[in-house]
């Protein structure tokens, strides 16, 4: 009877990085060979890293990369493994007939046995919605890869061609495939992981195969992959499942498609929502920070809510001594947030430093003679300066702490508030902001840990501080309402029409989006954030900035 060991590599490349990518696959592959793997399985385009967008179009890289499968075809005889079978992600060129455009390359995954590739698959479905442009980037493929390994035939698939209908994906059964390996590069977004495995299930049902799927992990400028690669066997029952948020290696005995065992101790259980959102905030940001050559952030702690989130995940993300946290209080400061400001610093023990922007502010409000709202913004706009001046002079990455809510309807200050290399909070509302903060507080009581957010920070009325007894709601709905009202508009796209059906006030719904279609120039400048929801600005979210439609 059949009996092969499958291992799946959970990587977390980089993009561009392809030598550095290589050695780590390198590693995976001794690891991997050293408990006795058969096949070796890696994500999608886990040579590269993905997505590589238009870098598709340079002749030089993908050539760079076909020479890297070679290299590690031939690195894997050398180390004496002839016998293993490797699935590795990356891109190809495509024949010169095909090519059109901007595409010159594919989307691969290559079988590597023997000191030689032995075939190479193209994802056919080429995801064009959302986050993807591939259409733009890549030739289709339209041929299944299946081989046999030890008395089982194996067929590779790439990612998109198990979401769509027809292509390659339904002639799995036809090819008497005993195992599908499905390679991946799938962002995080939550409640995703369920509609995988749900798709999955259904693939296997339909195609009488078992199913393994391999997934990459690690953030990619806005993109954050969770691994979480899953193993189903032909009767849709889970067989493994990798770690999310961290590379991972499972391995998985397999005697015949419905006759499947993982290899050591595994969970099949999921983690909560709120925990997968922190994770993947928390490596989106540390990704961003390692691979962009950072080694610390600078932001602003005003004591609120928002600013106390980010500064806890940065220090979930590279340890609290790499994060420095400034509190630059006006003559509208309070008291009391001046004292959450430095109580938060103290319980995460992260650097903290006060100035005043008094000093600053005054020169231009008189020389300028600035009241009202141009005074308020003038002192974010100090901050914001302070805040990059120290970026300059110490190397930090600067974080700007707004949320999705406020970013949705412009309530931030343009070069004020908003400047800063990355966003961490851009795609989590208001409310959620609120929840994740009382879940890191619960997390942290739960190890007997000191609770890193001030509860005072959490339960008191949000507030710039731009002038006197100023609160959020002064300018906006409250944020309950106003978060209901977003979603339905971004996230699901709903009209005017649409609300008022809904019951929400139409006076409000005018208000909030106007606000919302107004600011489309502020979002443009802003900085990229973590992607974890089904429609984050930016990439998902594409409109026009002059825009008069109000439907």
């Amino acid at each position: 009877m059949p009996n092969v060991r499958l291992a799946l590599a959970q990587t977390n490349p980089t993009v561009g990085a392809i030598q550095a990518n290589l050695a780590q696959i390198l590693e995976q592959v001794v690891l991997a060979k050293q408990v006795g793997a058969d096949i070796l399985v890696f994500g999608e385009m886990a040579l590269t890293g993905y997505p590589i967008e238009d870098l598709a179009s340079r002749e030089s890289f993908i050539l760079e990369a076909e020479l890297a499968v070679k290299a590690l075809a031939s690195k894997v005889v050398e180390l004496g493994y002839e016998d293993l079978a490797v699935v590795i992600g990356h891109p190809a060129m495509a024949n010169v007939q095909e090519q059109t455009g901007w595409a010159i390359a594919k989307n691969c995954a290559s079988v590597i046995r023997g000191g030689e590739v032995i075939g190479t698959y193209a994802k056919h479905h080429l995801p064009n919605y959302s986050v993807f442009d591939e259409y733009r980037n890549f030739v289709p493929g339209n041929e299944l890869l299946t081989f046999e390994h030890k008395g089982l035939k194996f067929s590779t698939v790439i990612c998109e061609d198990i979401w769509q209908e027809g292509g390659p994906v339904s002639k799995l059964a036809d090819a008497k495939t005993d195992v599908a390996l499905i390679l991946n590069g799938s962002p995080f977004e939550i409640d995703k992981d369920d509609k995988r495995l749900s798709l999955v299930k259904n693939l296997v049902q339909r195609q009488d195969c078992a199913a393994a799927y391999v997934n990459l992990v690690g953030g990619q400028d806005d993109l954050v992959f969770d691994g979480d690669s899953i193993v189903i066997d032909s009767k849709g029952r889970l067989i493994a499942r990798a770690k999310q948020f961290k590379s991972d290696l499972v391995f998985i005995d397999i005697a015949a498609k419905d006759d499947m065992a993982v290899v050591g101790e595994h969970h099949l259980t999921k983690p909560n929502d709120n925990w997968q959102a922190w994770n993947a905030l928390v490596l989106g940001l540390r990704d961003y920070i390692q691979k962009n050559g950072f080694k610390s952030v600078v932001l602003g702690l005003s004591g609120g809510i928002d600013s106390a989130v980010c500064a806890t995940i940065a220090a979930d993300a590279i340890g609290p001594e790499n994060v420095f946290g400034v509190s630059m209080p006006s003559r509208y400061s309070s008291t009391g947030s001046k004292d959450d400001a430095e109580d938060l610093a103290s319980r995460r023990g992260i650097n903290y430093r006060i100035q005043a922007i008094e000093n600053l502010v005054s020169p231009f409000e008189s020389a300028l003679d600035l009241t009202g709202l141009p005074a308020e913004n003038l002192q974010a706009r100090v901050r914001g300066v302070i805040l990059m001046a120290l970026s300059n002079k110490e190397g930090h990455l600067t974080l700007t702490t707004g949320n999705k809510s406020e970013l949705a309807v412009g309530y931030s200050t343009i070069y004020g508030d908003s400047v800063g290399g990355y966003a961490p909070l851009k795609d989590v509302e208001k409310s959620l902001v609120w929840e994740l903060a009382k879940w890191r507080n619960d997390y942290a009581r739960s190890r007997n840990e000191v609770e890193p957010i001030p509860v005072s920070s959490i339960e008191k009325p949000p507030s710039a501080e731009l002038r006197p007894d100023q609160v959020d709601q002064d300018s906006l709905p409250p944020y309950d309402v106003l978060d209901a009202i977003l979603e339905s508009y971004i996230n699901q796209r709903k009209s005017r029409a649409d609300l008022v059906l809904l019951g929400f006030d139409q006076a409000i719904i005018e208000k909030v989006l106007t606000l919302v279609d107004r600011a489309e120039w502020k979002r443009r400048q802003g900085a990229i954030g973590p992607k974890i929801t089904g429609m984050a600005f930016g990439r998902d979210r594409r409109l026009p900035i002059t825009n008069k439609y109000k439907g």
